[in-house]
């Protein structure tokens, strides 16, 4: 009598095949959604000590980034065959998403602004798409390492968040956003959106090449 024990999938067969890398590409992607909700609960709660917390989220988000990668190539008999797209959905929330919803909390509401954050998120998912397409093209033949990012590598944002936070604590948010706001049309513009904007941009040139350490 045939066993159907052993065809049945086994319960939680997908946690089953995280690596430790993995894990920490995970631990990247709930730094950056714990990061969201904290934006969130600030416009509700109007407290700052929210945004401070989403703030450090997010540079830890970035360590877990660094550090799947190097714990990824100490143990290479454990490939995961999640890796790279786990690796970039994670960058995209972190890195992606978040710091755009950090800006929007932070009082870049207007029409034109929501608009520059969108150009932004979907110009890291597409420079994330372009490395996971051309990486294998870009790639050392001796070493199989890529040796050069095509544009800002997503991660980067977290200048941005940097900046932010500067912004936060000298109380420059809201109506006292750096360089004020304007109306342009049918909708409001802050200038500080322009950051995202040049940021975004950075990532999809095809021209701006960053050495890969």
């Amino acid at each position: 009598m045939h066993d159907m024990s052993v065809d049945a999938p086994r319960h939680m067969s997908l946690l089953r095949s995280y690596t430790p890398a993995d894990l920490l590409t995970i631990g990247n992607a709930s730094c950056g959604t714990i990061a969201i909700f904290l934006c969130l609960e600030h416009l509700a709660a109007r407290q700052t000590r929210f945004l401070w917390i989403a703030m450090l989220l997010l540079p830890l988000a970035l360590v877990c980034d660094v550090l799947d990668g190097y714990v990824a190539r100490l143990d290479r008999s454990r490939q995961s065959r999640l890796g790279a797209d786990l690796d970039s959905l994670a960058d995209v929330i972190s890195f992606g998403v978040a710091p755009a919803v950090l800006g929007y909390t932070l009082g870049l509401r207007g029409g034109w602004d929501m608009l520059l954050l969108t150009y932004f998120v979907v110009c890291g998912v597409s420079r994330l798409a372009r490395f996971n397409v051309t990486s294998s093209a870009l790639a050392d033949a001796t070493t199989g390492k890529v040796k050069y990012f095509e544009g800002t590598p997503i991660p980067t944002s977290v200048v941005i968040v940097g900046i932010l936070a500067v912004a936060l604590w000298l109380g420059c948010t809201d109506q006292h956003l750096w360089f004020g706001a304007y109306r342009v049309g049918p909708a409001w513009w802050h200038p500080l959106s322009l950051l995202y904007a040049a940021s975004g941009s950075a990532m999809i040139s095809a021209t701006l090449r960053i050495p890969k350490p």
